[in-house]
């Protein structure tokens, strides 16, 4: 009865031990692997970089996108009788300029975006077009269609801008056809500035604010409530280009218009934000 006894607590104690151990180790991951994401402020961006610079979808994307740009600028032209001089709206970062390296030397780095670090980059003239991008602006042209440039470049920046776009062959490149951010990322001023002159057919962009006003500091209801309002313009007057990298979806959808998240927080507010079943 006594070695009963002494077996029972004996069995009790290992069980115990490993149920003590157990917790410990969950919990040494957990903080493991809480650490981690403090340490590393690029975690959520290493896929969607790769994605844009290995994956053929994503070129396959950025021909279809100028292809359909293509087939609706010829119907456009062929119904404007009035002979109204007629223009194309494009961004430029992610919409006609490939910026991943950017990204890549961030996810290198460790670091957080930066003014420093995007004029270093943007410095280096090196940001090659987006495929299919420079044969539909050069089409474009070539049958009498202006081509604006509206950017949240920063306009301390325009020179190194308008040598990137004149080196990759974008028609227009020149000051009066280049408008860079000066007091604020709103785009739609610049827009009503280019209307002014000219009838805007086409608007390219891989963000909803490069679309309409409407997008611009909106939530992320209001920006999908917006584009099922105007979704018969999407494929015919505004072509969107794919960009997973970065953009509103992300600042102004996910992160609620706030920058400062740590990566913990940012971690807890896009598991929040999946949907599973």
């Amino acid at each position: 009865m006594v070695n009963k006894k002494i077996l029972i607590i004996n069995v009790a104690c290992v069980f115990l031990f490993f149920s003590c151990n157990s917790a410990i180790t969950n919990r040494t991951a957990k903080s493991n692997e809480q650490s981690n994401l403090e340490r590393n402020v690029q975690s959520f961006s290493i896929k969607s970089v790769l994605w844009q610079q290995t994956s053929g979808e994503y070129r396959a994307l950025a021909y279809q996108a100028f292809y359909l740009a293509r087939l609706e600028l010829d119907k456009m032209l062929a119904e404007n009788k009035d002979n109204q001089t007629l223009a194309i709206v494009t961004d430029i970062d992610e919409t006609i300029f490939d910026n991943s390296p950017f990204f890549g030397k961030l996810i290198e780095l460790n670091e957080n975006f930066s003014k420093e670090r995007w004029a270093e980059w943007e410095k280096k003239i090196n940001a090659k077009a987006v495929p299919g991008a420079v044969d539909f602006f050069q089409y474009a042209a070539s049958k009498g269609v202006g081509v604006f440039y509206i950017s949240n470049r920063y306009d301390a920046q325009k020179d190194q801008t308008l040598t990137n776009l004149k080196n990759v062959g974008f028609p227009f490149a020149d000051k009066e056809h280049v408008l860079l951010k000066t007091d604020n990322s709103e785009k739609e001023t610049r827009r009503i500035k280019v209307s002014k002159d000219n009838k805007i057919i086409m608007l390219l962009g891989d963000n909803l604010s490069d679309f309409s006003k409407v997008f611009e500091n909106s939530s992320m209801k209001n920006r999908n409530d917006s584009v099922e309002k105007l979704k018969e313009d999407f494929g015919t007057k505004f072509i969107v280009l794919p960009n997973p990298m970065y953009g509103d979806w992300e600042s102004q959808g996910i992160y609620e218009g706030k920058y400062n998240w740590t990566p913990k927080e940012k971690d807890s507010i896009i598991r929040s934000k999946l949907i599973s079943y």
